[in-house]
């Protein structure tokens, strides 16, 4: 099957916060939607169910829970029983059911920075302490940069109260996937001292290049009994605005408090978000591949790019996501980089500052769009820093 992701479709005066948040002649290039299409089969499922008529009270198809286990054994020979799967409206809800559902008010939540700005609000959100930990910048020989995690320095900074930790994987904004033995050793730290893991893999399917993901759940029965893995079909293949979110939860007890806490509070899923997500687990992989593939394109363009017009920037080289992290700090730009190229190149990033303290001087870039725009964006980008130079 051949897919056109060259092709740009309007969507001003659709509703999209992406791109009505902004005037016209903005450039989006922030929030975590792609600029294409979903796969066929999904628009397809969507326009039948509106076609019955009839939008009551719904309840997942009878097959989605069985298709979500088969799919975690086939890509990761992870075995999940049916009972272990819940539905939420959305993750960032899930992580707020999560940090009241865990420990006590009062208790230490911590996070890696610079992280998912729901990360850092959840915690105090449930009246929480939201601790943070700092990965560790590197600078390559290339221009390019990366981050890692100090394990031991992260165990030694735990607070004796932390009950949860937020993890990001693969990691939103930096767009790693962590190493299979730095994550073994993190939910290890995390398993022996009782604190419990969310491990948000929203973007797990979006794996750039060849990389594989392990979801932090596979690595122990010990580990698997102290993770919830958040998943949803919404970023792999553009259906956020539909609103279905998957916890797989393989301990019982904290099933059942994560269903206590959400009770009277969290709202179902909607018709629609079910028969969305059914659709693209079972018939979208060829748009998947697809669309990985021109990912990662995008991904080698904006960093060739960089490299060659604007090498006082400095750009993550994500393995996963769709996400390029920024340094702009070089750059000679004043005050935060999201607001000087926002006005004056008309493109519109996510400032680092919203990701913790060590994202100031970042900016946050969406490249899932056609390569035309994301080309638009960069050369307005090398515009405005020419500009600054001149």
């Amino acid at each position: 099957m051949s897919f056109d992701f060259d092709q740009i479709t309007p969507r001003r005066g659709t509703g999209s916060a992406k791109w009505e948040l902004h005037p016209d002649g903005v450039l989006p290039m922030w929030v975590a939607d792609m600029d294409f299409a979903s796969p066929e089969p999904v628009i397809r499922a969507l326009r039948e169910r509106a076609e019955h008529g009839l939008f009551g009270y719904a309840m997942p198809p009878a097959d989605l829970v069985p298709l979500i286990c088969r799919r975690m054994a086939d890509l990761y020979g992870w075995q999940v029983t049916p009972e272990q799967v819940m539905f939420l409206p959305g993750l960032v809800s899930a992580i707020n059911v999560l940090c009241r559902a865990t420990g006590e008010p009062g208790d230490h939540v911590v996070t890696m920075t610079p992280a998912y700005m729901p990360f850092l609000s959840a915690p105090a959100n449930q009246g929480r302490v939201c601790d943070t930990f700092d990965m560790t910048y590197e600078r390559r020989d290339d221009g390019t940069i990366s981050y890692s995690l100090d394990v031991d320095a992260f165990a030694a900074s735990l607070h004796p109260q932390t009950r949860l930790i937020l993890l990001s994987q693969p990691h939103n904004p930096v767009g790693i996937e962590y190493d299979r033995e730095t994550l073994a050793r993190l939910a290890e730290v995390c398993t022996e001292r009782g604190i419990v893991i969310c491990s948000d893999e929203i973007h797990c399917d979006l794996m750039l290049g060849g990389t594989r993901h392990t979801p932090t759940a596979t690595l122990s029965p010990e580990i698997a009994a102290n993770t919830v893995t958040l998943l949803a079909p919404s970023k792999t293949f553009n259906l956020p605005g539909l609103g279905c979110g998957i916890a797989i939860v393989q301990n019982e007890e904290l099933r059942k408090k994560i269903a206590q806490t959400e009770a009277g509070i969290v709202p179902h899923v909607n018709a629609f978000g079910y028969i969305g997500a059914y659709a693209a687990y079972s018939e979208g992989g060829p748009w998947l591949e697809a669309v990985l593939a021109y990912l990662t394109e995008n991904r080698d363009t904006l960093v060739r790019y960089i490299a060659e017009h604007m090498p006082q920037l400095h750009t993550t080289v994500p393995n996963a996501t769709y996400l390029a992290w920024i340094d702009c700090r070089e750059a000679g730009i004043e005050g935060a980089p999201g607001t000087f190229f926002l006005d004056q190149a008309k493109v519109a990033l996510s400032d680092g500052a919203a990701f913790g303290e060590n994202g100031n001087g970042f900016v946050r870039l969406n490249f899932a769009c056609p390569r035309p725009m994301l080309l638009d964006g960069l050369g307005r980008m090398r515009a405005a820093l020419e500009g600054l130079a001149s």
